[in-house]
């Protein structure tokens, strides 16, 4: 169970709320301990026949010279006040603990609030920040449900096992040694007839912990799985609508919640055994200790209102064990949590910067891939894919290159590899002779402007969209972005104009809206290097007509590598670059490679393009 307290290593942010909140639990103890010791001078005057000794004893640490010492003061107390005004007065004495620990609990709890919710604070501002730098890589091999869950979920899971914990750490082992050390002072031996039932409660509650925790790790992975389904339902309802698959995509996640339902049902089961189970076990040392006891009273070894103490003292110490038992098995639950969180945590980071890494602040004269090659891996044994092999490529400064080839060429991966998306994995890519790994990774991609196919918008209005990643853009300048993208004359017809939200992956809009968002967000960033990754494939004639005029002023003066299906875009590009199998097989411009009768003439010509 060693990586839930981990988490716990956040504690080291909050010491004075630690200190505060460990006083304030031992007062709140020792207050409730005082409550109950005042219960005996009550059985003392109401049932006891004690006259005041003519001398005490020589003061010594021991159970029987206390127990002489309160009867004859008590006694003494009663001859010369009378039994009811004592009685009023432990009485108000009693109410003054009760009070005094109570409040010290509060405050406990007060003092403590900022401490058990800022760990997770900082839990989940770690995890999600190492979900940002990750490589795209590593998301490329995992369902973004199963992420969701981990982030929502297991959280979840974490922070109720944690807020368990503290709040039951804090106080409960301190109630558990104050009162087990007050009970070793009155009767040694009673106590030690409770711990001979100790090791069969604590073995058995081992045995359900296990279980607990294999369950418990299952479910989580079970629940991570829903969270797939869920998202992949989601994302591909058009699909299953047109597929006539509704029925079974609900069979589908009927089977996984009914599995991820009965691993729960086995976690709730341990996970509720192991309470009363531990009740049972230290109620049976409680009969044990009231029969023992009981003979020790008749034998005159200990006094009734002694006796009567021990017993009420016992009793108060089964709450507190079984809390210890449930914060356990909240914490092996937590453990499969947070396992799965950690995960993330410590996944290596492949696109690593240097320390001190230079800032790249301007771009002047080229891009080179100097025999780059990428393969990757779909598992640690299998052998690697390779998806480019030995390229060597240039790009000067203020040039078109276009990338064009079969499906499956290499040409996403050619230009991912340029803002650091992934690493080659074989050779180097320079931009003004200096190796991209040597700079700093944010400087690089500040110099680059993506649009791609699929373009990514967020739920948020029309001008955060576009200004994404300026925090102090002015809504002129947002315009004047839209209207270089030709975005303005559809953006001042929407409702709120500007501040329109636009809805999940600007859902209310068209897809030759959002591509012109997208680039007026190129426009805004204003990179020196410009990648188009297909950025008109999907739209109709009208729509892509509309984005490549925005995209023709966006092209203006940059460095522009331009990845397309549709050759008829690139063929005024200064150099044509033609992939295929992760291999550059062709060079030169629209009408060199025309005449070489090759690769790029066959592709052309299926396009009916001349």
């Amino acid at each position: 169970m060693h990586t839930i307290w981990r988490v716990f290593h956040y504690l080291k942010f909050y010491p004075w709320n630690i200190g505060a909140n460990l006083l304030l639990n031992m007062l709140a103890v020792l207050f409730n301990l005082f409550t109950f010791i005042t219960i005996v001078p009550f059985v003392e005057l109401l049932f006891g026949n004690s006259q005041p000794l003519e001398q005490l004893p020589p003061p010594a640490l021991s159970q029987e010279y206390l127990s002489l010492f309160m009867t004859h003061h008590l006694a003494l107390l009663k001859a010369t006040h009378g039994l009811w005004a004592c009685l009023v007065g432990f009485a108000l004495a009693y109410l003054a603990f009760s009070f005094l620990s109570n409040l010290c609990r509060y405050l406990a709890q007060y003092v403590i609030s900022p401490m058990r919710n800022g760990i997770i604070q900082r839990l989940r501002d770690d995890l999600y920040h190492k979900i940002t730098i990750l490589p795209v890589s590593y998301f490329n091999s995992r369902r973004r449900g199963d992420i969701i869950s981990r982030v929502s979920n297991d959280l979840s899971d974490i922070e109720w096992g944690v807020l368990t914990s503290i709040i039951s750490l804090g106080k409960d082992p301190i109630n558990i040694i104050v009162f087990s050390a007050v009970l070793i002072f009155i009767s040694p031996r009673l106590f030690l007839y409770f711990l001979l039932v100790m090791p069969a409660s604590v073995w058995l509650i081992g045995l359900i912990g296990k279980r607990l925790r294999r369950n418990a790790t299952k479910s989580q992975a079970g629940l991570g799985q829903l969270f797939a389904l869920l998202e992949e339902s989601l994302a591909g309802i058009r699909t299953i609508k047109s597929f006539s698959r509704q029925q079974q995509a609900a069979d589908t996640f009927a089977r996984a919640n009914n599995t991820y339902t009965r691993r729960m049902i086995q976690v709730a089961r341990s996970r509720e055994l192991s309470s009363p189970l531990s009740e049972i076990l230290l109620t049976l040392g409680l009969v044990f200790i009231l029969i023992l006891g009981g003979l020790a009273v008749l034998q005159g070894e200990l006094l009734s209102s002694v006796f009567v103490l021990f017993v009420i003292l016992f009793a108060r110490l089964i709450p507190p064990v079984q809390s210890i038992v449930r914060v356990y098995n909240n914490l092996l639950k937590a453990n499969a949590a947070a396992q799965r969180v950690y995960e993330i945590i410590d996944a290596d980071e492949t696109i690593l910067e240097k320390p001190n890494a230079p800032l790249l602040k301007n771009f002047n004269h080229s891009i080179q891939y100097r025999d780059v090659s990428f393969a990757y891996r779909t598992d640690s044994q299998s052998e690697p894919v390779y998806v480019l092999r030995n390229t060597n490529l240039t790009i000067p400064r203020g040039k078109t290159i276009a990338i064009v080839g079969p499906s499956g060429a290499g040409k996403t991966t050619l230009v991912d590899l340029l803002p650091r998306f992934y690493d080659c994995t074989g050779g180097t890519i320079l931009i003004d002779n200096t190796p991209i790994t040597d700079l700093n990774i944010n400087s690089l991609r500040a110099q680059i402007g993506l649009v791609s196919q699929d373009c990514i918008l967020f739920n948020d209005t029309v001008a955060n969209n576009i200004a994404f990643g300026h925090s102090d853009y002015s809504l002129d300048l947002v315009k004047q972005a839209a209207t270089i993208a030709h975005a303005d004359s559809f953006i001042n017809a929407l409702p709120l104009g500007y501040q329109t939200p636009i809805g999940d992956s600007g859902i209310t809009l068209s897809g030759g809206q959002r591509q012109r968002l997208s680039i007026a967000r190129a426009v805004l960033k204003n990179p020196p290097i410009l990648i188009l990754d297909e950025a008109t494939s999907a739209l109709d004639s009208e729509s892509e007509q509309a984005v490549q005029q925005a995209l023709s002023k966006l092209m203006q003066g940059r460095t522009c590598i331009i990845i397309a299906h549709r050759l008829s875009t690139i063929r005024h590009a200064d150099q044509i670059i033609v992939l295929d199998h992760g291999n550059i097989v062709e060079s030169g411009n629209h009408d060199q490679l025309i005449q070489n009768n090759g690769l790029y003439k066959r592709l052309v010509d299926m396009q009916s393009f001349h």
